[in-house]
């Protein structure tokens, strides 16, 4: 039997919900480009429910119990004597989320001998340290694309917040109790007639692109592979080669490319000064893209007119983080891929995975980073970097 580890984030503040906004969601079957949804073979939560968190527990434990696997759920993730560190050592699965990374570092990893799972629940395992969960003969998988749209939806909110100004004016009306409408609109402006690009024409950036055509603006992208002929032609693209021609040729930029080393801290001083001065940068995909103090800096000399990001380093990030407290920005905890319509798509996808990899079937291949081993004490088979 195996003891499946799952990492999820604190319940609200008040509590776990009695009642939702909404009695149901729409039902999602499958996705842009062909793929279906998740398949499981049965769910055991109701859709839209908060099931992200501690007491959501994915939906898993009675799928996991009635098979005689052990299931522990915990939020406690950080330090020597943390829960994960604790439990750790006779774990097969960990199942965590990108909002609330349990970072399984080389040293966790060794400090592993059963683990020969890692799930993210929902999409980007750059918390996974992969070279090691190769040798240590894991698999690393993913539910892609369950978020994807959610998150290009995420983006799109954040690039029309900054442009109209309105956080700012929101404050006006509710922790201000004022009325001001001047100090408002002083900073507004449309998007109509802007020039909007996206770094990554991935699932997500992709998306962006479609849903911003209707704005009226004229649309760049930089990726290292082009789009199709025909999708440049529909949207009105035009390519950049690389991220400098991009950044300087856009009023508001919206980052969706991974992680790696090329693009760590790649919007730094010298990038963002590359930009024209009050353009508007949009951070859906990893907060070590872009250099903290840079942000911050670029906001306090007007470089930049606005910051908003999904995404900070670490998560979550302490109290004195400066973009907490930085000028023009419209920061959210990590949330864009985690709206209880998402949930209802990625606790799916993590049964399903488990469902897959307990009766000892193929994982299907698109949710695959890592192909690795079996249940521990089964031995590594050998592996497979998925594309």
């Amino acid at each position: 039997m195996a003891k499946i580890l799952a990492v999820l984030y604190p319940d609200p503040v008040g509590g776990y919900p009695p009642d939702y906004a909404r009695d149901e969601i729409p039902t999602i079957n499958g996705y842009p480009g062909g793929q279906t949804a998740p398949t499981p073979e049965a769910i055991d939560f109701t859709p839209g429910h908060l099931l992200g968190c501690v007491s959501g527990e994915l939906g898993l434990r009675r799928f996991l119990e009635d098979r005689g696997h052990t299931l522990v759920v915990t939020s406690d993730k950080e330090g020597a004597d943390s829960t994960l560190d604790r439990e750790l050592p006779d774990t097969d699965v960990v199942v965590s989320q990108p909002f609330w990374p349990a970072y399984l570092t080389p040293e966790r990893i060794a400090a592993a001998p059963r683990l020969r799972l890692a799930i993210t629940a929902g999409i980007g395992s750059d918390h996974v340290d992969l070279p090691s969960a190769i040798d240590h003969g894991m698999t690393v998988a993913e539910v892609t694309f369950s978020n994807s749209i959610s998150v290009s939806e995420h983006a799109v909110m954040q690039i029309l917040t900054l442009v109209h100004n309105y956080m700012p004016a929101h404050e006006w009306v509710t922790a201000k109790k004022g009325w001001n409408i001047a100090d408002s609109v002083s900073r507004a402006y449309d998007l109509e007639g802007m020039d909007v690009g996206v770094l990554g024409s991935g699932r997500i950036g992709q998306a962006v692109l479609r849903r911003l055509k209707p704005f009226d603006v004229t649309l760049h992208y930089c990726d290292v592979r082009r789009l199709a002929k025909e999708v440049e032609e529909e949207l009105e693209l035009t390519w950049h080669p690389d991220a400098r021609s991009l950044a300087s040729s856009v009023d508001v930029l919206s980052i969706h490319t991974p992680l790696h080393p090329q693009t760590q801290n790649l919007f730094d001083d010298e990038l963002i000064g590359a930009m024209k001065r009050g353009s508007y940068i949009v951070n859906t995909a990893r907060a070590l893209i872009v250099g903290r103090d840079a942000v911050v800096r670029a906001l306090g000399s007007g470089q930049l007119a606005g910051y908003a990001g999904d995404v900070w380093y670490p998560q979550p990030p302490p109290p004195d983080h400066p973009w907490r407290t930085m000028p023009y920005e419209a920061m959210t905890p990590h949330v864009s891929g985690s709206t209880l319509s998402a949930q209802a798509r990625y606790a799916a996808g993590t049964r399903e995975i488990l469902e897959c990899w307990l009766d000892g079937r193929p994982i299907r291949p698109e949710y695959l980073i890592v192909e690795g081993g079996g249940l521990a004490g089964t031995g590594a088979s050998s592996y497979t970097v998925a594309g």
